[in-house]
C-alpha cells in the first residue's frame, strides 16, 4: 500500500516538475518571437532611439529568473527538501498530539 503511496507521489512530483520546464520553454519561446518584433517596429518607426532594450532586458530578467527557479534551485533540490521536511514535521507534530 505505502509502495503504491510512494510510485503516485514521485509520478505527482515528475509531473509537476515536467509542468515546469514546459511553462520556461514556452515563456523562452514567446520572448524568442515578440523580441523581434519589437525590435523591428522600433528600429522601423523610431529609429533614433533604441526603446527596445528595456524590453528586452526587463523582460530578459524576467526570463532568467524563471530559468533558475526551474533548472537552478528546483535542481539542486533546495525547493524540494524544504518541502518534504516540512511535510515530515507537520506529520510528526500530528502524531504527537494523537
Amino acid at each position: 500500500m505505502e509502495d503504491k503511496y510512494i510510485a503516485e507521489q514521485k509520478y505527482t512530483q515528475a509531473k509537476k516538475r515536467v509542468k515546469k520546464i514546459k511553462g520556461f520553454y514556452t515563456h523562452l519561446a514567446i520572448y524568442c518571437i515578440i523580441i523581434p518584433v519589437i525590435i523591428f517596429v522600433n528600429l522601423k518607426f523610431e529609429p533614433h532611439f533604441h526603446w527596445f532594450w528595456f524590453s528586452a532586458l526587463g523582460w530578459g530578467t524576467g526570463l532568467f529568473c524563471h530559468w533558475l527557479n526551474v533548472f537552478v534551485f528546483n535542481k539542486t533540490g533546495l525547493t524540494k527538501n524544504w518541502e518534504e521536511r516540512k511535510i515530515k514535521e507537520l506529520m510528526n507534530e500530528d502524531k504527537n498530539y494523537k
